[in-house]
Parts: structure tokens; C-alpha cells; sequence
């Protein structure tokens, strides 16, 4: 290594001339080699690519469906502080019994009485055949379901977690006892309300009373499978059978998703413009990155808007937990077996990952599929799809996302309008906004989107997917 260092006093230096021109001054002629504008948010963007676009012309999107008599089952919500948890009041009109009860006292009576109860993994809540006495909440931790099978085998009928009831079916069931036993597969919490205060409850408020027998009432209402009004038919008859008259009822308030935006103003400087545009248009690149920018939002608020977005709207019925942590080629083949077909699973890239791990450990090699010209990994012949919108909780869970596609399949579709005015790309526009007084030039870009869920079954969710890499 040298080192350098100055001269001592009195010491001659002798400065020679410069023979050639220095590289410095030289790129001050030389045109150099560049490279567009690059931009690291971009992604493959799959769900935008695999969805079917409808085209809304008026803006709106009206999904019809049968009557359904069925009440959706939805998620209650829990306050925590320090070590106690208490029910939101106001979520307890997820429970199907109290689906659309508004009298806000009597809920807020209702969600002070269930009672804290901590449980340990492998806990044993109730057993099957004993009287259903009590209505659980999930407020953290995961519980099972399980029944007896034909041959007198233990077998797991379902798995719930946060916010989920397990018991309140006991309005419905005409012996009132357990149907099956309920285990917890992990450490948590559950808040329990007695029966016996729910209906001490019901007698002093008639509103509760009428709202109970309402639910009654649609739940024996003659429907099919999926809680749709029952056609009625007849098979198998011979002779001159009288046949049964029916006719298939329609929804009075079919669901209408209206077109969302995402917008922005891009802003470039009117001297820009003019004088540095050569070799490359400042406009048009500024322009190509705010597009992908608006796409990469546009992705995101089709996995994540609470309106319209794939994973608040799937129905709850449709949402399935992981047996125990990563996602196994069992919790997948159950999450496929929820709909007649499935066109694609999207998942977090790290979800990907931690099912190749669970797939490896088991021996088992999943296929890959060919989507425009690119292999992704597949599963039973259904393509995975990369999707780094859907969320990852506290680093280390997530969910997967399964849907059938296309109105003709009655599955997803996208919704956007085309053929608006300065459209440069199906569904989006660039309008001249004009120059301020500072000589800077504005421009809207915007872009018009939604999606909607033709029949609840066209969407099924795997939650709580742990993607953590174990240790060992």
C-alpha cells in the first residue's frame, strides 16, 4: 500500500502537464449509454392479468341472485385492555341469530354479560352429547370441531379462530345437545354466555324476542344446501303424478358495486419539457411510471378494500383454518373442495415458499402450470399465483386466496369502463389540467376499477397461514 504524503518544506516538485484530455472532460462530449427510468415497485401483478374485465358502462355493476334464507355467519370484534377482553357490542349482529337487531341497549346488555375464560392447547371445552349450555366467542386462539365417524372414529369436522361462535346453533337444534366435542388446538381465549342469561335476557325485551323468532322462522324455511329458496320438483314418479308448481325467486335488493378510483396529478415542469426531452421524452417517462404505480395500487385495493376487496368480502362461510400452522396439501385440498371449480389460488410469495417447505417434508412434489408464457407452481392441476398485495400479520401469518373465475362460471370478475374520455389504457385516462402561474404543467391520472363476487362460493379463503421458517 502507499502511502502519500507531503513534500517536506524547501523540497522541488516538479508539476508535469497534462498530456491528454482527462475522462472527466471527455464525458462532457460523449453521449452516453442510459437506461429508461427503472422502478422497483413494479410486480407480475397476476390477480390484474387473471381476472376477466366486465365492461360497466354506466358505471355500476348489479350482481342478481336467488332468494337466499340463509344468514351469513360473520366475525365478532373484541377490545383488549391489559389482561381482560370484552365483545364490541355493536359486532355482535354478526351472529346470525342477531343478523340486523339495531336496539344498541339491549347489545351492549348482551356483550356485558359473556364471561372471560382462558384455555389451554388441548383442552377439552364440552363433549359431545352434553347439554348446550353456553354460546363461545373466540376472542384469540384457534378451537376445533370433533365428531364421531361412522365406525366409531375420532374425526375433525372443522377448525375456528379469532371472532368466530361456536354453540349458537343450540336455537335450531331440537334435543339441544352438543353434536360434537370442541377441543382447544391452541392456547387462547374464549368469552361464554350461558343460554340461561340469553334467554332471561329475550323475555324482558320483546325486540329480541321477535328478532329470535325471525331467525327461527327463515332457518325452516324450505332451501337448498346453500340457504337459496327451494324449487320444488319431483323425479322418479310414474303415471299421471301430480306435479309440483314452483317458480325461483329472485333477491328485492340485489347488491350494485359502483366503479372506484385511483387518481393522482402528475407535474412536470413546462422547462423540462422543452429542453430536456432528447433522447428521451420526460413526459411520457414520468408518465409510464405513475401508470404502474396507480396498477400496483389498483392490485392492491382489489385484494384489500374493505368494499369491494377479495379478502373482506369473501363470505365467512367460505374462510377455512389451517390444522395446525403452515399451509399442508391437506388444508389446500379442503380449501379446493369448497367449490365446484377453481381457476386459481393467489398467495403471498412466502406463503408459496412455506407450502414447498410442508411439501418437501411430506415427500410430495406439486406440478407447475403455463400462464402466458410463464410456469407458476400448481397444485391438483390449479395454478399459484405470486400476489405480495395479500398482507402478512405481525411477520408471520397470511392468507390464500382460491377463486373461480368469469361471469359464465359465475366466479370473479373485474369491472372497469372503457372507452372514456383521453383513455391511453383500458379503464384509464390522462387529462391536461393546464400550467399554474409557476410554469409547471398538470396532468390527472386516473383509473377506474372494481370486482365482484358473482355467487358466495366463487371465493374461498385459507387464514392464519403461518409462513415463519421452523428452526431445525
Amino acid at each position: 500500500m502507499t502511502v502519500e504524503t507531503e513534500p517536506a518544506p524547501g523540497t522541488h516538485v516538479e508539476v508535469r502537464a497534462q498530456l491528454s484530455l482527462s475522462t472527466v472532460a471527455a464525458r462532457n462530449l460523449a453521449t452516453t449509454t442510459k437506461s429508461k427510468p427503472q422502478m422497483q415497485e413494479i410486480s407480475s401483478r397476476w390477480l390484474l392479468r387473471k381476472l376477466p374485465w366486465v365492461h360497466v358502462k354506466a358505471g355500476t355493476y348489479r350482481v342478481n341472485r336467488r332468494l337466499s334464507h340463509a344468514v351469513g355467519r360473520g366475525r365478532v370484534g373484541f377490545v383488549k385492555t391489559g389482561r381482560e377482553v370484552r365483545v364490541v357490542a355493536p359486532t355482535l349482529c354478526e351472529l346470525p341469530v342477531l343478523r340486523g337487531f339495531v336496539d344498541d341497549g339491549v347489545l351492549g346488555e348482551l356483550a356485558g354479560r359473556f364471561v372471560q375464560r382462558d384455555v389451554a392447547a388441548g383442552q377439552v371445552l364440552v363433549e359431545e352429547g352434553a347439554e348446550i349450555s353456553e354460546v363461545f366467542l373466540i376472542a384469540h386462539g384457534k378451537l376445533e370441531r370433533i365428531g364421531t365417524g361412522k365406525y366409531g372414529d375420532t374425526t375433525v369436522l372443522a377448525v375456528h379462530a379469532d371472532g368466530e361462535p361456536i354453540g349458537d346453533e343450540a336455537l335450531t337444534v331440537e334435543d339441544n345437545r352438543w353434536p360434537y366435542s370442541v377441543r382447544a388446538v391452541t392456547a387462547g381465549t374464549v368469552l361464554t354466555l350461558s343460554w340461561s342469561a340469553f334467554r332471561e335476557l329475550a323475555g324482558r325485551s320483546p325486540a329480541l324476542r321477535a328478532q329470535i323468532d325471525r331467525y327461527v322462522e327463515g332457518v325452516r324455511h324450505p332451501q337448498n344446501a346453500h340457504g337459496e329458496a327451494e324449487i320444488g320438483m319431483s323425479a322418479g314418479h310414474e303415471g299421471e303424478y301430480a306435479l309440483p308448481s314452483t317458480f325461483v325467486d329472485y333477491e328485492l335488493a340485489p347488491r350494485e358495486y359502483e366503479l372506484s378510483v385511483a387518481q393522482t396529478v402528475l407535474r412536470v415542469h413546462s422547462r423540462v419539457a422543452d429542453l430536456f426531452n432528447h433522447p428521451m421524452n420526460q413526459t411520457e417517462e414520468q408518465l409510464k411510471l405513475t401508470v404502474e404505480a396507480l396498477r400496483e395500487r389498483q392490485e392492491h385495493e382489489l385484494v384489500n378494500n374493505q368494499d369491494f376487496g377479495l379478502l373482506a368480502n369473501c363470505a365467512f362461510d367460505q374462510r377455512i383454518q389451517t390444522h395446525s400452522g403452515p399451509p399442508t396439501p391437506d388444508d389446500l385440498d379442503e380449501l379446493l373442495a369448497m367449490r365446484r371449480d377453481t381457476d386459481a389460488i393467489f398467495a403471498h410469495p412466502k406463503a408459496i415458499a412455506a407450502f414447498g417447505r410442508e411439501c418437501n417434508r411430506r415427500g410430495v412434489y406439486f406440478s407447475t402450470a403455463e400462464f402466458g408464457g410463464h410456469h407458476v407452481p400448481a397444485w391438483r392441476g390449479v395454478p399459484i399465483y405470486p400476489c405480495g398485495k395479500i398482507p402478512v400479520v405481525g411477520g408471520h401469518s397470511t392468507s390464500m386466496i382460491a377463486m373461480r373465475t368469469g361471469e359464465d362460471n359465475q366466479g370473479v370478475v373485474g369491472l372497469t369502463q372503457i372507452g372514456i374520455p383521453d383513455e391511453v389504457e383500458p379503464g384509464l385516462n390522462v387529462r391536461f389540467m393546464g400550467i399554474d402561474d409557476k410554469a409547471v404543467v398538470n396532468y390527472l391520472v386516473s383509473t377506474y376499477y372494481s370486482a365482484a363476487i358473482l355467487v358466495p362460493d366463487a371465493v374461498g379463503v385459507l387464514e392464519n397461514v403461518e409462513i415463519s421458517r421452523p428452526r431445525g
